[in-house]
């Protein structure tokens, strides 16, 4: 794969030396996923049935294109072992899931991935507005999502205790679907009042990660009650989603927060967590995400030829490859889309903004449902 387009010059030194770490990243990927002392049982009987060997032939990250792309189909269904690598089969396994709105969800194996990736995000987080120490409230879906114990893992990383309310967007999809808007809103508030009811107990929570149309119905609800985020002791949070426009993302900052601090960020069970470029207000409130590499890697491919990066600027299909000795998924065609982004000085490598739902899917799946 190569990368059209252009960097600029004072990035070209970090942005080269982040692509040589990369490439070593991913010879260590390689080596332990495919050395049958390691690797896990679905790479091995991969590797057998293409009949070659990624060990002698992937010596960097452009040469991942050799594996085609990855099928979301076969993280459906099981066994689920055949994902575990072999160096972590007495090891206690998480799993967890994404989808399954309609059929089975796709599931990946977990150790310490998640808490790995959230302690990366924590090194992200201003102490000003996260202060170390604080109290967290985790307000979004649980379940078999990775999301509860991540976040529960960055507050304890942090020093404090995390509180957790839980929605589940499968049955808000049923209720949306049903059309029982009444439901869906008596659902809402539930939870709601749940988030709402934590604040008041005193527990100094002052840090949050909620979704974005959680979050307004939040502020909505402490606005009803004279109060506000802000008056509710809340400093810092963390939001992300589909939803998270930067139209949303202008009206949160100048109409719901009233200063507090918010991070938005691209996450999902498959890649873990991409970082917001920190706020500028000569973006005009564009939101651009990088993955944390080399452990993901994001990239920006043509909407008909997933083959082909397009140039900065451009709108294409979001590509992930995810690269931990847990998880091996090589260039996986997600269901979003944005616009490619070049390196910044925090992160030089190619970043991706104004991430939504894939437009040829969106008109048959119901999404931003939290």
């Amino acid at each position: 794969m190569t990368f059209p387009g252009s960097v600029n010059g004072q990035l070209e030194g970090t942005a080269r030396a982040s692509r040589e770490r990369l490439n070593a990243h991913v010879r260590e990927i390689i080596e332990w996923h495919f050395n049958p002392e390691t690797g896990c049982p679905f790479w091995l009987d991969w590797r057998q049935q293409a009949g070659w060997d990624p060990r002698e032939e992937v010596q960097g990250f452009d040469d991942l294109v050799k594996f085609g792309h990855f099928e979301d189909e076969w993280l459906r269904g099981g066994p689920v072992q055949r994902w575990v690598p072999k160096a972590y089969r007495d090891r206690a396994i998480y799993v967890f899931e994404t989808g399954g709105t309609t059929g089975i969800p796709k599931s990946r194996v977990n150790i310490e991935d998640f808490r790995i990736d959230y302690e990366m995000f924590s090194k992200t987080l201003p102490e000003e507005h996260f202060p170390k120490g604080a109290n967290w409230l985790m307000l979004g879906p649980s379940g078999p999502r990775r999301l509860r114990l991540a976040v529960e893992h960055l507050a304890q990383y942090r020093g404090g205790i995390c509180f957790c309310v839980d929605l589940d967007p499968r049955w808000v999809i049923k209720l949306i679907e049903k059309t029982w808007m009444e439901h869906l809103k008596a659902y809402q508030q539930h939870v709601i009042d749940q988030a709402a009811t934590l604040l008041s107990a005193g527990h100094n929570i002052k840090c949050l990660f909620a979704t974005p149309k959680l979050l307004e119905a939040l502020a909505n609800h402490l606005e009803a009650e004279g109060s506000s985020i802000k008056e509710a002791g809340i400093t810092g949070i963390f939001s992300g989603g589909t939803e998270f426009t930067p139209q949303w993302y202008r009206f949160a900052m100048e109409e719901l927060l009233e200063g507090v601090y918010m991070a938005p960020t691209y996450g999902n069970t498959l890649m873990g967590l991409a970082a917001s470029k920190p706020f500028d207000p000569a973006d005009n409130y564009k939101i651009i995400y990088y993955a944390p590499q080399p452990r993901a890697v994001l990239g920006v491919v043509d909407f008909d030829d997933p083959d082909k990066v397009i140039d900065y600027g451009q709108t294409g299909r979001v590509m992930l490859s995810t690269l931990t000795k847990e998880f091996f998924m090589p260039r996986f065609v997600e269901r979003d889309e944005g616009e490619r982004e070049p390196p910044c000085d925090l992160y030089p490598w190619d970043g991706v903004s104004g991430v939504r739902p894939y437009h040829r899917f969106a008109a048959t799946t119901t999404v931003g449902v939290y």
